[in-house]
């Protein structure tokens, strides 16, 4: 009977480990799928495949919260989206720039001091450009400008040829008694040394009367032989300023040849100063 109960002993312990080892098997997963997880992240991250790191990274941020090692991802996937921003910035796509700095934020809400330069730099980029371009509307709109002036000059220069050959027999005109005036200003007082004339229509961008008031400014030009300082507070408005000037005193005298200077007074009213020819 006892020698049967320890014959029996070593088939019992052999058949409960088996249990053991084949339940411990069974609580097991087959594989760490976290380990796998953060292993495609560091493989999307090598590759430069940020949307798809980014993806990853929220789905391991679901499935293992509070691990140590998002944090390190996340700051990682940002400065890589950074360094994605500074190279398109390089190259002049600024919607791209900022694609990517937005990513970078939403990465690292906490720390906007990351992105801070990148920031800067894009806000740089796209004043320059804008600027660029309203300098390129400006000088393409004197261009037409004068070009359109010129246009008026060759129309009425071949209506007066017509209207000179149309005639049949010479028409003796009586002279006109030479009367002796003095020439009417329009903007200036002839007898001072200088005049300011006022141009707050070009802070306004204002066009309309601005060319308005150029008219009767190029008018007194010719009339009384003044020098022109143009001062304006930006250095990119002289040249809009004197097109449009110039263009108005050679309808009027194509002979005449301008002194025209500039000045640039950044807290002062745009204005011109005319200082009349003496005899």
């Amino acid at each position: 009977m006892k020698s049967f109960v320890f014959r029996g002993l070593p088939l019992f312990l052999v058949l409960l480990l088996a249990g053991c080892q084949s339940s411990q098997q069974q609580s097991l997963p087959p594989m760490d799928e976290l380990v796998v997880a953060f292993r495609q992240l560091d493989l999307s991250l090598a590759e430069e495949r940020l949307d798809d790191a980014s993806r990853q990274l929220g789905t391991l941020q679901q499935q293992a919260r509070g691990d140590t090692r998002l944090e390190q991802y996340q700051r990682q996937l940002a400065e890589a989206y950074m360094e994605q921003g500074r190279e398109a910035l390089q190259q002049g796509d600024l919607d791209r720039a900022a694609q990517a700095l937005g990513h970078a934020r939403s990465l690292m809400p906490q720390a906007p001091a990351l992105s801070h330069d990148l920031n800067q730099a894009i806000d740089s980029a796209r004043a320059a450009r804008q600027a660029a371009a309203a300098q390129q509307a400006r000088e393409a709109a004197a261009r037409a400008d004068a070009e359109r002036e010129a246009q008026l000059r060759q129309q009425r220069a071949a209506s007066e040829r017509q209207a000179s050959a149309s005639v049949a027999s010479p028409v003796v005109s009586q002279p006109a008694p030479a009367v002796q005036s003095t020439p009417k200003a329009r903007v200036i007082d002839p007898s001072a040394a200088s005049s300011a004339v006022a141009m707050p229509m070009l802070d306004n961008q204002d066009n309309e009367n601005l060319r308005r008031l150029l008219d009767s400014v190029a008018a007194d030009v010719v009339t009384f032989r003044c020098a022109v300082r143009i001062e304006v507070r930006e250095a990119k408005d002289y040249p809009w300023v004197a097109a449009l000037l110039s263009a108005r005193i050679k309808k009027l005298d194509p002979s005449f040849r301008p002194q025209l200077s500039q000045k640039i007074a950044p807290q002062q009213t745009p204005r011109l100063l005319l200082s009349p020819q003496r005899s």
